[in-house]
């Protein structure tokens, strides 16, 4: 039963965090590029007053997964390179602590590329 209740624990926040998105998308004349933007921004916010971190403990992937949580976990990289290299470690901490994520993305994506035959919209 523990596991029924983390999945939906997972699906609400997720949920929760992707809803103001939607409606953005859908009451306002933002761009998905800019809403997107708001999104990484606020989860480097969020990690940086401390609220993230207990975010993710309570949800798991529901936190990790939409783009606060890329955001998140960029400003985590570079947080802890700088303490390791210095200033270089700004220039290098979120494209380490992130390239697990995005090369799965790119690859996956290559993928769904293969495999599917994309057509414009008419």
């Amino acid at each position: 039963m523990s596991d029924v209740y983390s999945y939906l624990l997972a699906f609400l926040v997720g949920g929760a965090l992707c809803l103001p998105a939607q409606i953005l998308i859908d009451r306002t004349s933002l761009t998905p590029a800019r809403i997107l933007v708001i999104y990484v921004v606020s989860g480097v916010f969020l990690g940086a007053v401390g609220l993230y971190q207990p975010l993710i403990e309570l949800a798991g992937a529901g936190a990790t997964t939409p783009l606060t949580g890329f955001g998140f976990l960029i400003a985590k990289g570079v947080r802890e390179a700088v303490g390791e290299k210095g200033l270089l470690g700004a220039l290098t901490g979120g494209l380490g602590a992130s390239a697990g994520g995005i090369a799965a993305a790119l690859v996956f994506g290559y993928l769904a590329c293969l495999l599917f035959r994309g057509r414009p919209k008419s």
